[in-house]
């Protein structure tokens, strides 16, 4: 399919994606009275009288703000807030369609992070939770920790945690089908970044301690401690309990699970084959992953994930965001908390039947609305 001609040609025909409707008529002059002035008053005074009332009487409790700088635009890098938008727009459709969401895009035109935090900050009134969204690390780790602490509305930097949320529903899986117990697994991941960091991390929280980090210049290692930016400090207290040093081809012998968010072909039929029996691999580096799958089947892969669409076990973050924000908003939550991402985490592993799961289909499909009902679910009864 030439995607390219098709792309360009739905955008500049519809001149973008998104546009803003009327939920009320607006016909005859009453409807303006009741709409706008003098009626628009009443509710004016009723959150004046009461803040909370805005989520009574405006759009605020179904609306997120879909934030980003353009600075690591999935594929395409550091291109700018303009040339972002298409993407945001793309973002809003997403949480439409899939959870009943209305968002909005805003691409801010400074990279500075106390510019984007305070900008952030002024923005909040009008929205019920804050998505952002491809900001580079580790930048996007500080403001979107600063922004938890400071704002009373959930914010969530999707990048990160979304591609978390999903890898880990498939790595549930892949254990359920490789008959695997977390406690005696080791998992190599290549990427130390904002999706690698909260993969980490997540996987931590849920029980799988032995993990192994590489960057660009090898295996995570105390040893470097000076080197490091505060991210990879900080991931030292989750990886490499061992503190063993090599490259990704040390790092990745013996182990039960690959995940990659880094760079497309690094790894090589051999790496695999140097793995335990029944290796799991998810090369999810985007549009070329780490290993293509034929070839780490043919080294010996039991499950292989990609971040791509035209292969089966496609790891995708439409699987989690929307319905986060859906039960989120929902349960009038002020924070997206780790228990509420696993309990995603959780309910896509487990919309998959156990009778349906197989090494082609360990994660859900993609367009599959309902799991993002399911999602909303779980993550609204996990709201303290």
């Amino acid at each position: 399919m030439n995607y390219k001609e098709k792309a360009l040609k739905i955008h500049k025909d519809n001149k973008g994606k998104i546009e803003v409707n009327s939920k009320t008529p607006l016909n005859t002059k009453e409807d303006l009275a009741l709409l706008y002035s003098p009626g628009v008053a009443e509710p004016c005074k009723e959150i004046h009288e009461n803040e909370l009332n805005i989520y009574e009487y405006t759009s605020k409790g179904n609306m997120v703000a879909v934030i980003t700088d353009g600075t690591a635009v999935l594929g395409l890098g550091n291109i700018g807030p303009k040339a972002a938008l298409p993407v945001m727009e793309g973002k809003a459709i997403l949480f439409k369609t899939f959870a009943g969401v209305d968002a909005f895009p805003i691409c801010l035109d400074t990279t500075d992070t106390e510019e984007i935090i305070r900008t952030c900050k002024l923005l909040s009134p009008s929205f019920g939770g804050i998505n952002l969204e491809d900001i580079s690390a580790p930048r996007c780790i500080e403001i979107e920790t600063r922004l938890k602490t400071e704002l009373d509305i959930p914010v969530f930097h999707d990048d990160q945690h979304g591609t978390a949320i999903v890898t880990l529903a498939a790595i549930i899986n892949s254990l359920k089908i490789v008959n695997k117990e977390k406690e005696q697994i080791k998992i190599c991941i290549c990427g130390t970044g904002a999706a690698g960091s909260s993969i980490i991390k997540m996987l931590y929280e849920y029980g799988i301690k032995d993990i192994v980090a590489v960057d660009e210049y090898g295996i995570l290692n105390k040893d470097k401690m000076e080197d490091y930016d505060f991210l990879k400090k900080d991931l030292l207290n989750y990886v490499n309990k061992k503190n063993i040093r090599g490259t990704l081809k040390d790092a990745i012998k013996d182990t039960d699970i690959f995940i990659g968010v880094s760079v497309g072909g690094i790894v090589s039929k051999d790496m695999i084959k140097s793995m335990n029996t029944d290796p799991i691999v998810l090369a999810m580096a985007n549009p070329t992953p780490e290993i293509m799958p034929e070839l780490a089947i043919e080294a010996g892969a039991k499950i292989v994930g990609t971040g791509r669409s035209d292969y089966p076990n496609q790891v995708n973050n439409v699987l989690a965001f929307p319905g986060i924000f859906r039960g989120a908003l929902d349960a009038k939550a002020k924070k997206i908390t780790k228990e509420m991402m696993l309990a995603a985490s959780m309910a896509i592993a487990n919309y998959i039947p156990q009778d349906k799961l197989s090494y082609d289909n360990i994660i859900p499909d993609a367009m599959d609305k309902g799991v993002a009902r399911s999602v909303a679910a779980s993550v609204k009864s996990a709201v303290k």
